[in-house]
């Protein structure tokens, strides 16, 4: 391999930490290409599911007309499920279909998502619940219905999904987001330790919910006085002035971010001056 040229090797010698983000390849392999030691860290706390197919074979069926019923148990199931049918092209075929199907929502944000899309609900929980949702369609006849279950992350909710059954139901679930695991909680423990000792050179943050849940698990762990220390000794970057100013808002110091353009390469690029510079 022929030796990095500059600005390739600025980075050299040097550990960047990069929290998940859909863009996360690009970012880590911009930064590898200039020499650095690539940490991924498992900040997100709620993940798009990793079983695309089953979200696009479900969502195939909806815009076919399938389901008499949908039952939205969340409003992040929503709004995941409205950028899955963005990713597959279908955004006017999956509105279209839930404008026709009977809606029934467990709660008010998923009432506020279906605002969003000037679509209602046609009936509600009588509490915010499974046993809610149950309460409401106990005299309702739903025999020979098919109906479609929004599921909260991996939970098969077995309790209602019966309950639809013995009363005489077809039902087809969707589990559009998943949780973050206990394994993956304790990367984050160990990252926050990392910092702390001053082994990362640089944290770089792309989206709020990286740092809620870098700070969630600090203070559920204990550590936020150490997540403190960590982050006044490594440099903190922010992928543009929203994100920036959010994480000052919080007590973060932002040392850098790119200048006009707030893509991956003008953040690698302005990391890269910074480190120079120091």
């Amino acid at each position: 391999m022929p030796p990095m040229s500059e600005p390739e090797a600025t980075l050299r010698h040097k550990t960047i930490a990069i929290p998940e983000s859909r863009q996360q390849d690009v970012l880590a392999d911009l930064l590898l290409r200039r020499g650095a030691t690539v940490l991924r860290c498992p900040l997100i706390a709620i993940k798009d599911s990793p079983d695309v197919d089953a979200v696009q074979r479900w969502m195939t069926a909806m815009i076919g007309g399938s389901f008499d019923d949908f039952i939205i148990l969340t409003g992040e199931g929503m709004r995941r499920l409205e950028a899955f049918a963005e990713g597959f092209e279908c955004r006017q075929d999956w509105h279209r279909a839930l404008a026709t199907v009977r809606k029934i929502v467990r709660g008010p944000k998923p009432v506020r998502e279906l605002r969003k899309l000037q679509l209602h609900a046609d009936l509600a929980g009588a509490a915010p619940t499974t046993d809610g949702i149950i309460e409401s369609l106990q005299e309702a006849d739903l025999s020979g219905r098919h109906i479609a279950v929004q599921l909260y992350g991996s939970n098969p909710n077995h309790k209602l999904i019966d309950f639809l059954r013995d009363k005489g139901a077809q039902v087809s679930t969707v589990a559009p987001y998943i949780y973050a695991s206990e394994s993956e909680q304790q990367q984050v423990v160990a990252l926050i330790h990392q910092l702390a000792e001053g082994a990362i050179d640089a944290l770089l943050f792309t989206s709020q919910p990286q740092y809620k849940r870098l700070a969630s698990v600090a203070k559920k762990t204990g550590l936020e006085a150490l997540l403190t220390a960590g982050l006044e000794v490594t440099v903190v970057g922010a992928i543009g002035p929203v994100m920036a100013d959010y994480l000052k808002a919080q007590g973060v110091r932002v040392d850098f971010m790119p200048e006009g353009s707030f893509f991956m390469k003008p953040f690698v690029t302005a990391l890269g001056v910074l480190l120079a510079e120091q």
